[in-house]
């Protein structure tokens, strides 16, 4: 699209999501994720009556006197997100394409962390990293994180989830909010996303076609796979085709349910045919209930 269409939907996403941001998800948002951590400031001197558990044994060891690690609430956050743009974004049978839902997700967060006064960047990967802008604060800077999203070209097509993962290792040097956005239709990435999430706090969305859940019954049909180019032939009038196509798909579904689960990272499904703003809230819901309760 030219600069003045990626202007335009600029502004139409800007305005879709502007009432989203003042009046449903900006509390929502405040409440699940600022203030959930202690960021370490400095070490001082022990005085009579401080935590033994805060005793800096290095320091102590160095210096022969006694020193406590200092530590302040962390009052501001670094959102990170992080957007698959394979080829495999591009497919939708209803009214969007998955990476048009992509960029209004991203401009809801990414409003959302800007109207809270929170940092937030942006990495775009296929296969490898396409693209990576540093965590930044103003709505100058979120609307470039939108149009990059929205004008983006990828160079590559397929799609590795383990890059972008250990990628946030090597330039993000405090904890961050990692929303991975993608269809997860990728290689084994298991490991990649556990490191991560020992050390920040990731959120998985999934963006879901209805035609990936189902196959529908459109007689013999050749089908391609986006990323790799393989085509086949396919005979959906066949039930058992279907039925195997159905349960492959929740099987799938339900590994990464698991992987995200056992990671101790949260995974929220995005439906491309429908609103997202119901599976969000519902996600804000559950979070803001584990956080009262400390988990």
């Amino acid at each position: 699209m030219n600069s003045r269409e990626l202007l335009r939907k600029v502004q139409r996403i800007e305005i879709t999501t502007r009432h989203l941001v003042n009046d449903v998800f900006s509390g929502q948002y405040h409440s699940v994720f600022k203030g959930q951590g202690m960021e370490f400031s400095e070490v001082r001197g022990y005085m009579p009556g401080d935590d033994i558990r805060t005793i800096d044994w290095n320091v102590t060891a160095r210096t022969g006197d006694l020193f406590v690690k200092r530590y302040v609430e962390e009052r501001d956050l670094t959102v990170m997100l992080l957007v698959d743009l394979s080829a495999s974004e591009e497919f939708g049978t209803s009214s969007q394409r998955k990476s048009e839902v992509a960029a209004e997700l991203c401009a809801l967060l990414a409003f959302s962390a800007i109207r809270n006064h929170d940092r937030v960047g942006l990495l775009v990967f296929t296969d490898t990293i396409e693209r990576f802008i540093p965590p930044a604060k103003s709505r100058r800077h979120g609307l470039r994180v939108i149009r990059e999203v929205l004008g983006f070209r990828p160079e590559r097509r397929g799609t590795n989830l383990v890059a972008p993962l250990e990628h946030l290792g090597r330039v993000l040097k405090r904890r961050a909010v990692v929303f991975l956005i993608s269809d997860f239709l990728a290689p084994d990435f298991s490991g990649a996303l556990r490191t991560a999430a020992r050390r920040h706090d990731v959120v998985g969305m999934r963006l879901v076609d209805p035609r990936e859940r189902e196959l529908p019954d459109v007689g013999l049909c050749l089908v391609e796979h986006l990323e790799s180019g393989e085509r086949l032939w396919v005979d959906t009038r066949r039930r058992g085709v279907r039925a195997a196509y159905r349960a492959a798909a929740g099987a799938r579904a339900e590994r990464l349910s698991r992987l995200f689960h056992g990671s101790r990272s949260d995974l929220v499904e995005i439906p491309v045919d429908r609103s997202y703003v119901v599976p969000l809230i519902e996600f804000f819901r559950r979070r803001a209930a584990r956080v009262r309760q400390g988990r």
